[in-house]
């Protein structure tokens, strides 16, 4: 079994519901939980807000976080999940916001860096990575360790 088909499966038996906000995945978590049969069940959407305007107009992002923190930060990944998880009021929101290169990187935010985040209604957590590889390969080991924190948000 995949780890897409675990976590599918705990979400399944949990009755419990999610919303993403990918931004450098670009879709790829919403693919890979949308290969699954009955991902309708726990699977509201799938928001790929890229560009900031995305952010602060579809999932209310305050741009004043983006402005003062970055878009590739934990303040941003954390707005991006609580914003998912309003907007269809699900049990769970994850925001993923990253670097995947090979271009818009600087000396703070190196390429592979990534902010993963998890909400629920009292609780939220965020996880900075530093991935490294190809853009593809970034956005598949960021799409991975999303799965990773929703299964051990689920445990």
């Amino acid at each position: 079994m995949t780890l897409e088909e675990k976590v599918g499966q705990m979400l399944i038996n949990q009755k419990k519901t999610l919303s993403l906000a990918e931004s450098c995945t670009g879709g790829l978590l919403s693919h890979r939980l949308t290969n699954i049969p009955g991902s309708s069940n726990f699977l509201k959407t799938g928001i790929v807000s890229y560009s900031n305007d995305a952010k602060i107009k579809l999932l209310k992002v305050p741009e004043k976080i983006i402005l003062a923190s970055g878009a590739v930060s934990e303040n941003v990944a954390l707005a991006m999940a609580h914003g998912a998880r309003k907007l269809f009021d699900t049990d769970f929101g994850v925001g993923i916001t990253g670097i995947a290169g090979p271009t818009g990187a600087s000396k703070s935010k190196p390429i592979g860096l990534t902010y993963i985040a998890i909400k629920s209604k009292g609780e939220a957590l965020c996880i900075k990575s530093q991935f490294c590889g190809s853009r593809t390969q970034i956005k598949q080991k960021a799409a991975t360790q999303a799965l990773r924190l929703i299964q051990k948000f689920l445990l």
